[in-house]
């Protein structure tokens, strides 16, 4: 099996649809390591992948009022044991453009990896801009993920992203995401992590509501098992008037897993509103018995409770 066919092989173990890449009516970006192994455009958007002395560099644009109808499918991984996968990411939506991605990061035989994603993202007047990513780790915890993304947002702007960790071990996870929104624009920032053993899980998310009439909506949910910790600092700044923020962060630990929360809400504006809320702690064991009570195990009805949480 050649490189392209490996990564295809463990995206689609990891959830994703490998024959878009064969479609031409689909963009995709594939780095396997430090390796550029395959990239498609369409008409509008603009896709630079070059690799550097000690990574790959990317850069995106969505020109000026396109609209991407379908998904652009990326798939960053190392499937070796040991590896560093460095990634520099810059990206662009111009004014009342859109486009979403689709992502899988895949490091299904880890031991010993590292990767490394330094992300900016600037979006235009009224654009549009979705990022959906799965993360496959593999079963030994042998990850060390370091994902770090600015995102800079113009006015009536729209930005979502969701990280999705939902099975194998989290190794080491460390999310900072930042936000800076101009007036009436919105920002979702949603992160679900399964984390068991000695996972090591911190996610630092923080948006800051600058112009009037922005929207923002930081939301974890995070299960832990075994040894298990989860480190989340949620911050919501809103400076602008009539901007309104909201902070959201459920955990669940189980045996000998840790959780802690932080959430900051941080008003200046006398018109500007923040709310916030967190809960930690084990499973409801009211679900709990219920779900027992129609025929399935203590193990069987625990899985079902944290997967119900992280899918919703």
């Amino acid at each position: 099996m050649n490189h392209f066919e490996q990564m295809a092989k463990v995206y689609a173990d990891a959830g994703g649809q490998p024959e878009v890449f064969k479609d031409s009516d689909v963009a995709h970006l594939v780095i396997s390591g430090n390796k550029v192994l395959g990239a498609h455009l369409v008409p509008g958007l603009r896709v630079d992948p070059r690799e550097t002395k000690d990574g790959v560099a990317v850069k995106i644009v969505v020109e000026e009022g396109v609209k991407i109808a379908r998904p652009i499918h990326m798939c960053f991984g190392v499937v070796p044991e040991e590896g560093l996968q460095k990634i520099d990411m810059h990206v662009e939506v111009l004014d009342g453009a859109s486009a979403s991605v689709s992502a899988h990061c895949v490091f299904p035989n880890a031991v010993k990896v590292t990767h490394i994603m330094d992300a900016e993202i600037i979006l235009g007047k009224g654009a549009e801009y979705k990022y959906n990513e799965t993360h496959f780790h593999g079963m030994n915890g042998g990850v060390k993920v370091v994902p770090k993304t600015k995102i800079i947002m113009g006015e009536y702007s729209y930005f979502y992203t969701e990280f999705n960790l939902p099975r194998g071990r989290a190794g080491y996870v460390d999310i900072d995401y930042d936000a800076e929104l101009d007036a009436h624009a919105t920002v979702e920032m949603i992160t679900k992590v399964n984390g068991y053993g000695d996972d090591l899980i911190k996610i630092r998310e923080a948006g800051t509501l600058k112009g009037e009439n922005s929207r923002g909506v930081l939301k974890s949910r995070i299960a832990l098992k075994g040894n298990a910790v989860g480190d989340v600092y949620n911050e919501m700044i809103a400076l602008g008037a009539k901007s309104r923020g909201h902070v959201d962060c459920t955990e669940i630990i189980m045996e000998n897993a840790r959780a802690k929360a932080v959430p900051v809400v941080d008003v200046r504006h006398p018109e500007a509103q923040v709310t916030h809320e967190a809960a930690i702690g084990g499973v409801n064991r009211t679900q709990l018995e219920t779900l027992m009570a129609r025929g399935l195990d203590e193990e069987e009805a625990t899985e079902m409770i944290v997967q119900g949480l992280l899918q919703g």
